[in-house]
């Protein structure tokens, strides 16, 4: 090995021997975009890309092999022919070869439409010339170079000169220097390439360019909208969950289907008390990135299973430093409880509350962004939620009549000792599993935290993240479910232990709590409409922002 190649062996350690050719397309369109899908091996779908792997399945079909240069009746057409060249440090898998009058021309398959004036877009010129310049130092000799847009029917063409091994070189060289680079680039500025981008919900960037403070334009509403795939809650004690074909199944003890779902449509299951789960139905959860929770008929979090573990080690690695550096992000996460405990007190107070309690409040806020240790950001924390829920009662129904016993008991857990408290657990046990779930979907370790104490089967991480969440969805379901008259009395069941809800309970929690997901609210920072199913996402991936250092610092969601 020569001193040249040691050197670069060294500088761009970890990375793969060889770059594909598809992957330069995605540096020349957007070095961020490259170095997601390379470097942090993230990706996901859009209608544009499943459009685009249908119209290479057309020229998929049959894989070709090149014939010998030179040879004297070659095919007029080989398709799918993977190259490598170890020492351009490059492998592509060229979609058509033309063979004419013993040349070649290389034929790159593209989705969409090429520019209006005939030529390529420069992305797709890179890659085509990247495949041309493979043949040639192959032994082939080139004609020229093409791409089809099938969306126009129309081929565009361009000449292959001598000097296009350096370019190729030249652009290798600035990817895999930007691959070994400790961060991803820093994202467009109000590009119009963001909003159809597949990666846009995982970049952000716009949300990052407003946290960075890159740009005055607000932020657009490029975050897709929220997903088809929805939760399965399964509350039949006894019940089995199962696959058949590509759908799944609930089926009670008795043998009756209580749910019929296809698979695509299912992006969690979560189970309450008795259920089983057969490997086959976890198994083709897992291959759609679904996760199964498990909670105890009070809506505890047990645990959850997945399948493999996100590519993301740096984020990994980074998240494990952040753990020793937990006070930067708790007090962010502290502060936000405490602001939106306040605003949802000063909404709904239905018989006022006393001088001073939306005061202290809001001093506990400002205290709590202070705080230089975690002792004493716990202590304010503590403080807070003893004013908060002091007072809890005077957002709840006189007549409904369960604000009194409320009131009398005070926020009570394991067990909970009146109704309030029971739908107050169990909402909490509902927010926890959808953090869990976000920041596994993120590459996020759900166990190891920055402000709860990491211990075994504790996801501390999801339990810090929930913090400003609690108000803005537990304590806003139980209130909802209470004040409309949703439950009543029937729907507890009353023990010397302590309250539970009855399984008709739980399901009329389950609807308000999935209605609140899907309610929508305007983004307090970046002020477009986004619902809190997608809020929590979105929050879960500036947290990990934050902690690769992307972003100075974790921005909690703030009510107004």
């Amino acid at each position: 090995m020569s001193e040249q190649t040691s050197d670069l062996a060294s500088e761009y350690a970890g990375l793969p021997d060889l770059v594909p050719a598809r992957m330069l397309n995605e540096f020349v369109y957007c070095p961020r975009l490259f170095y997601l899908e390379w470097v942090d091996k993230r990706w996901a779908d859009t209608g544009d890309t499943v459009q685009g792997k249908l119209a290479h399945d057309a020229t998929d079909r049959r894989g070709g092999r090149m014939p010998e240069p030179g040879q004297a009746e070659p095919p007029r057409t080989t398709t799918q022919v993977e190259i490598a060249d170890p020492e351009l440090g490059v492998i592509a898998v060229i979609d058509r070869v033309d063979h004419s009058d013993g040349t070649c021309s290389p034929v790159d398959v593209k989705k969409g439409h090429g520019p209006a004036d005939g030529s390529m877009w420069p992305a797709d010129r890179i890659q085509v010339l990247t495949q041309a310049v493979l043949l040639r130092r192959a032994g082939y000799a080139l004609r020229q170079a093409q791409v089809s847009y099938l969306a126009t029917h129309s081929r565009s063409a361009i000449d292959v000169a001598e000097d296009a091994e350096q370019e190729v070189r030249e652009v290798v060289a600035a990817a895999r220097h930007a691959a070994s680079a400790v961060h991803p680039p820093l994202p467009f500025v109000h590009d119009p390439k963001c909003p159809r981008c597949s990666l846009a919900p995982l970049c952000l960037p716009d949300e990052t360019n407003a946290l960075l403070q890159r740009t005055e334009i607000p932020p657009r509403t490029i975050v897709p909208r929220d997903p088809d795939a929805r939760p399965v809650y399964v509350t039949t004690q006894g019940a089995v969950v199962r696959v058949s074909g590509m759908r799944l199944q609930v089926v009670a003890a008795g043998g009756e289907t209580v749910v019929d779902r296809r698979l695509v449509d299912v992006s969690q299951v979560c189970v309450l008390g008795n259920v089983q789960v057969t490997t086959q139905a976890m198994a083709a959860l897992w291959r759609r990135g679904a996760v199964v929770i498990w909670l105890s008929h009070g809506g505890w979090f047990n645990g959850w299973s997945q399948g493999p573990p996100g590519k993301h080690v740096e984020l990994r690695r980074r998240q494990v430093i952040a753990h020793g550096q937990g006070i930067r992000f708790a007090v962010q996460m502290i502060r936000g409880k405490i602001h939106n405990q306040r605003v949802l007190l000063r909404r709904n107070a239905k018989l006022g509350l006393p001088d001073g309690v939306l005061t202290s409040l809001k001093e506990l806020e400002l205290a709590a962004v202070n705080a230089n240790s975690l002792p004493q950001l716990l202590g304010i924390e503590g403080t807070a939620a003893r004013i908060y829920f002091d007072h809890f009662d005077r957002m709840l129904n006189p007549e409904a009549g369960f604000g009194a016993e409320f009131l009398s008991n005070g926020r009570s857990r394991r067990p909970p000792l009146d109704p309030v408290n029971a739908v107050l657990s169990f909402c909490y046990g509902l927010v926890t599993k959808d953090l869990v779930t976000t920041l596994v979907g993120v590459g996020l370790d759900p166990y190891l935290g920055v402000l709860h104490r990491s211990r075994y089967g504790r996801p501390a991480l999801a339990l810090d993240l929930a913090e400003e969440f609690r108000s803005l969805l537990a304590e806003s379901v139980t209130l909802q479910c209470f004040n409309n008259n949703e439950l009543r009395e029937v729907h507890f069941v009353r023990h010397p232990l302590g309250v539970r809800l009855t399984q008709d309970g739980r399901r009329v929690v389950l609807a308000a709590y999935e209605r609140r997901m899907e309610s929508q609210l305007t983004h307090p920072v970046f002020g477009y409409r986004i619902s809190y199913r997608r809020v929590i996402d979105v929050q879960a991936r500036i947290l990990a922002a934050a902690m690769l250092g992307e972003l100075p610092e974790y921005v909690p969601v703030l009510t107004r």
